[in-house]
């Protein structure tokens, strides 16, 4: 989490730097800082809160230079206060630092510096620390920054993106990487270190993927990469395509609400690209043969989040088309059960931005067990895409509100691709039923537009049910999944306490939560199970609870026993998940409107979340 940015050149170095940030804000946001060197001095600025109140403290005309580096902070060490900020400076002022990612030992490092060397903290961050030891080290070392960030980071355990200045070296910034994401990039008038691609593209289109434990030394005319070893590294750059307006609101009022409007489109792209003329499935040079297949005990897939509650649909598809047993595991938890995984494992990650750091953990201790790797991602040239053996990309473009969306339901395209391709190389997925379901995800983008169409009814909804501090989700089969990721977005962005369950499971303890008035959305969109639902609604109406109830639009029995419906296109069972998810990110989108929250930049999260 976090953001970095960093620039060197002929422009206003505070100006890229803050455009720079603004794209970035996404990955924090409790408080950001900038960093310049002018005239063999550090010029320091900071501020709590958000980046507009940053903005208007950097105004004044002796405040700019050529060179700079930025910070927008998710705070992890100390509270989000100015104090602990970034950038932060050596105890002599001659080094600035920004910092993604953790200091495991920081607090050893500090008791050393303290005790060893006098320094004085102004800060509670793990981060001050990094700017003390590189301030000591270079002047060690007669000025030389690349070996004073090479002792200081060797002295370091966790994961960083350091960049850092020094006042009297005008045209330097250094930056190095330890599993945090960071990128570099060139343009006609300088050069820029970034922790991600939306900061740069109103700057460049080319940039280099720095890979982990690599260092960078960033001039005005090139940029060069080394590796631990300290040897240059020859690297091309990679051009990115991405429409720099894709990245922008375009005239709807939040990002969530663009990204939910895109999904069509997205899914249409992740999903129109695998397909031949023939309706064959292509999975970007995947290679699974059936051999191997037929060899596998077993499928792991790994994710956080929203990614999790795509995995767990995923697991139904791939024991459904490609009769493989398939587990899935948070990657939170993944590496601290010691689990069974081997050669005959075939380990899927899933992460919209690459960079999850649990994810990323969880796939190198798969990895070292000796299981393949399919990741499942968003972001081109990411770390979890570059460690894996075989990469589905979604094509989803840059999801900026924290709160995924369409990233979700293109992860679900994903598995839906991935499992009939499995389940057609092993045989034993009847063709007819194949060419079936792709024909029902061919429709799906305009089944998507149809539920869109429902936004007014859907915010009708949510004036009559945004007051409510508790609210339920049940399901059962995929369902389930929908539940979950339903619950889980009304509470990001809402702050709602909601509350998601299997619905058979609703009897084994948690009914004894029902109220009159208790609000209850039921996901039905399973025919083979709906009988079994009205049965569950039945339950919950007995005892004086409100149900809202999201089925298929044949399916008009729901409308006798619910308080209301949403009606879904009617569809097969197995690609519902993708439409009954719409209106559930709808509804929360809407709720936390009524609430006056910040829907974009919910509180204490961040978009891609890369400490453990």
């Amino acid at each position: 989490m976090c953001g970095i940015v960093g620039y060197v050149g002929a422009d206003s170095a505070k100006d890229v730097i803050v455009d720079g940030l603004k794209c970035l804000e996404y990955r924090g946001y409790d408080s950001a800082g900038i960093a310049l060197v002018s005239k063999g001095k550090i010029l320091l600025r900071k501020e709590s809160g958000e980046l507009s109140k940053l903005e208007k403290k950097i105004t004044a005309k002796d405040f700019d230079g050529q060179i700079g580096i930025g910070h927008t902070r998710w705070a992890t060490h100390g509270s989000p206060i100015r104090e602990n900020a970034h950038p932060h400076l050596s105890t002599d002022g001659k080094i600035a630092i920004v910092h993604n990612g953790i200091i495991e030992n920081f607090m050893q490092l500090r008791e050393e510096l303290e005790r060893e060397h006098g320094v004085t903290f102004k800060s509670e961050t793990d981060s001050e620390v990094i700017a003390h030891l590189i301030g000591l080290s270079y002047a060690e070392n007669g000025g030389d920054l690349v070996l004073a960030v090479r002792e200081a980071t060797g002295k370091m355990h966790g994961a960083y993106a350091v960049c850092v200045v020094a006042a009297d070296n005008p045209d330097t910034i250094v930056a190095i990487r330890k599993d945090a994401p960071l990128i570099a990039g060139t343009s006609d008038t300088g050069s820029f270190i970034a922790s991600d691609i939306p900061a740069l593209l109103k700057w460049t289109r080319d940039i280099y993927l720095i890979e982990n434990d690599e260092l960078v030394v960033v001039n005005k005319d090139e940029v060069r990469i080394y590796d631990a070893d300290n040897t240059r590294v020859k690297r091309e750059q990679t051009h990115i395509d991405w429409d720099a307006a894709a990245a922008e609101k375009g005239g709807y009022e939040h990002f969530m609400l663009k990204e939910i409007y895109e999904q069509p489109a997205g899914i249409k792209e992740t999903l129109e690209v695998r397909l031949g003329k023939q309706g064959d499935i292509k999975l970007d040079g995947i290679e699974l043969s059936k051999d191997y297949l037929d060899n596998i005990s077993k499928v792991y897939i790994v994710a956080c989040g929203t990614a999790s509650h795509a995995g767990l649909i995923g697991k139904s598809l791939i024991e459904k088309f490609a009769k493989i047993p398939c587990e899935t595991d948070l990657a939170s938890e993944f590496r601290y059960r010691d689990p069974f995984v081997d050669e005959h494992t075939l380990f899927i990650c899933v992460s919209q931005s690459g960079e999850t750091s649990d994810t990323l953990e969880a796939l190198r201790e798969a990895k070292r067990k000796g299981a393949q790797i399919l990741s499942i991602v968003n972001v081109v040239g990411s770390s979890v895409s570059r460690e894996s053996d075989h990469v589905f990309y979604t094509w989803a473009g840059p999801e900026i509100a924290v709160a995924s969306t369409k990233a979700y339901t293109t992860q679900l395209m994903a598995f839906y691709l991935i499992a009939l391709k499995m389940g057609e190389i092993r045989g034993v997925i009847d063709k007819d039923y194949q060419k079936k379901i792709i024909e029902e995800l061919r429709q799906l983008p305009a089944k998507v537009e149809k539920v869109l169409e429902g936004e007014k009814l859907i915010e009708e909804m949510a004036k009559r049910y945004y007051k409510k501090e508790n609210i339920f989700f049940i399901g059962r089969g995929m369902d389930v999944a929908t539940a979950h990721e339903a619950s889980l977005k009304l509470k990001e962005i809402s702050y709602i306490n909601s509350f998601s369950i299997a619905a058979g499971e609703l009897k084994h303890g948690t009914i004894a939560l029902i109220r009159r008035q208790t609000l209850f959305f039921v996901l039905a969109s399973q025919d083979a199970l709906f009988e079994k639902m009205l049965s569950g609604i039945e339950e919950i109406k007995a005892r004086k609870a409100q149900v809202v109830c999201i089925t298929k639009e044949t399916n008009v029995r729901a409308e006798e026993v619910a308080d209301e419906t949403f009606l879904l296109p009617d569809c097969m069972d197995e690609v519902a998940p993708i439409l009954a998810v719409v209106p559930m990110q709808i509804l929360a989108y809407h709720i936390a409107k009524l609430r006056k929250r910040n829907i974009d930049k919910p509180r204490n999260l961040a978009k891609s979340v890369t400490v453990e």
